[in-house]
């Protein structure tokens, strides 16, 4: 069912975008769409369409059925094949209204809770989940202190005109990397990190801290591929 679909996503409290996309395919309880700029598995979106009626939990008498829906599955897409698409996403429907933490801060991530009355219920990521992406953490992958030249690309509201930035690596691993920048970005703010040579992944912002030598840093976890080291 190849619905046009409003797609509006909060990325931070200060930074929100709205992208017109159509569904792939649709269900009471969710949906798969794709989208020319990136999000990540556990963040909400908010979903705006002309859904029938009989597939609708609320607002049947509504024009549009404006939905809020969780990521729960996300693929990588070739741009040049999908008319600038660069992924499809699985969309879990949770409600009418986001969770009160939502509104507080739009980068929390969240997980399906359970099932009632036709919607998904939410609740906020474990600890171990939303662990920051920082090079002094013990974790299973290995950084590597690599100074590798990239650069990053901000998808900012207008698409035509990225803000971009040629920078270093201080440390990188397949899941991640920290890089001295000059941005101002905010956690939740999502990036596209590249090389010369070809290499892309899409990164969201965990953080951004300044060292002690008074450089700034922005921590990026790459999503839905890795960095091929």
């Amino acid at each position: 069912m190849s619905l046009p679909v409003r797609v509006t996503c909060r990325e931070t409290l200060s930074h929100e975008w709205v992208e017109m996309s159509r569904l792939v395919d649709v269900t009471p309880f969710g949906a798969r769409l794709r989208l020319k700029r990136p999000t990540e598995t556990g963040r909400l979106l908010l979903l705006t369409m002309a859904m029938p009626r009989q597939l609708r939990c609320f607002d049947h008498a509504e024009d549009q059925y404006r939905v809020w829906s969780l990521v729960r599955n996300l693929a990588m897409l070739d741009p040049k094949k999908h008319n600038g698409a660069v992924i499809e996403i699985g969309v879990a429907f949770v409600g009418k209204r986001p969770p009160e933490s939502f509104t507080k801060d739009p980068a929390t991530r969240y997980d399906i809770a359970n099932l009632q009355s036709g919607m998904w219920c939410v609740q906020e990521e474990s600890a171990e989940l939303l662990a920051e992406v920082d090079p002094s953490d013990k974790r299973k992958e290995s950084r590597h202190t690599i100074p590798t030249e990239i650069t990053l690309e901000v998808f900012g509201e207008d698409r035509q005109a990225p803000q971009i930035e040629s920078t270093v690596t201080e440390n990188i691993s397949r899941s991640g990397a920290a890089v001295f920048t000059a941005l101002d970005l905010e956690r939740g703010r999502f990036v596209k990190m590249s090389t010369r040579d070809g290499i892309e992944v899409l990164a969201v912002v965990r953080n951004r801290i300044v060292g002690a030598d008074g450089i700034t840093r922005l921590h990026l976890q790459f999503v839905g591929s890795e960095w091929p080291l």
